[in-house]
């Protein structure tokens, strides 16, 4: 008779972890302890000082507090659209393939490459009102006494705007240059067959393939810019008489007067703005892959 091959037991899968997800452990470690030093100990010490509901009852008392907050609703509406406004219309002219327009779009790139703090304040000593290159040149050109840029309210408001759009003007342009070369050309050549106009080929070719991208770039832009220290601190300082602070710029302020547990309740307050844009740009794009699986 033959022998009958008893069928042995499945082996009991091993315990513990093995090499590959130890080194992973391992490797991942140094990133969760600065994830815990210098990000989530911060935001929770800063969230401990402004508990108290006394620092918000005089944040909001302060008249300082109500400027910059308007100061920040207009710099948002305004920068953020008019520099998607100019980035739409230069994504179209910089995928031209023209030689010098090539060589354009590198000196174009430059105000976001170079640093920011050189570059803001080279702004600030141009806009000096006595011996600042720009109202120097408006006296020998035009005969006229140039206005003081930085000490108006309206005139220093405007002129940090146009800061940030300078700055951050090159990068949206690329984005947005990268939506317009995803289009087949094919789509165009078939419109300018049916006789369509530059118009109609961006209402009709351009905009329905490029608004998802527009729409999501300028939430983004919208986060970013509510944070953006560089263009406001570092050419106004909040000055004159703080009538140019934003939000961003305001917790420094609070600092500066040992007011810490302010300063920290001015970025609580930022939530309101931030939470809302954060849940729109994520709302669009997990909608947007539900439409495309």
């Amino acid at each position: 008779m033959s022998a009958i091959a008893i069928p042995h037991p499945p082996l009991a899968p091993k315990r513990g972890l093995s090499t590959w997800q130890t080194w992973g452990l391992i490797l991942l470690a140094p990133y969760v302890l600065v994830f815990l030093v210098f990000v989530l100990y911060p935001v929770s010490y800063g969230l401990w000082l402004a508990r108290h509901p006394e620092s918000y009852k005089t944040l909001f008392e302060d008249p300082v507090f109500f400027t910059t907050v308007i100061n920040t609703i207009f710099f948002l509406l305004v920068a953020v659209n008019l520099k998607f406004i100019l980035a739409l219309y230069l994504s179209g002219f910089f995928v031209h393939e023209r030689r010098w327009i090539r060589w354009l779009s590198v000196i174009f790139i430059i105000p976001w490459a170079v640093p920011a703090i050189p570059t803001v304040y080279s702004i600030r000593f141009m806009l000096n009102p006595e011996w600042g290159v720009v109202n120097s040149l408006l006296f020998r050109w035009f005969q006229i006494d140039g206005p003081n840029w930085l000490t108006d309210p309206q005139l220093a408001m405007a002129m940090a705007m146009l800061v940030h759009i300078w700055k951050a003007l090159p990068f949206w342009t690329l984005i947005l240059m990268a939506g317009r070369l995803a289009i087949p050309k094919e789509l165009y050549e078939a419109a300018s067959v049916d006789g369509a106009s530059a118009w109609q080929k961006f209402k009709y070719v351009t905009w329905p393939s490029m608004r998802t991208l527009y729409v999501t770039s300028t939430l983004l832009s919208l986060i970013w810019t509510l944070g953006d220290f560089n263009s406001v601190y570092l050419l106004t300082g909040g000055q004159p008489a703080d009538k140019t602070h934003v939000l961003a710029t305001l917790g420094i302020r609070y600092i500066r007067l040992d007011q810490l547990d302010h300063a920290m309740a001015t970025i609580v307050v930022a939530l309101p703005f931030v939470l809302p844009m954060v849940y729109f740009m994520m709302k669009r794009l997990s909608g947007d892959e539900q439409k495309t699986s």
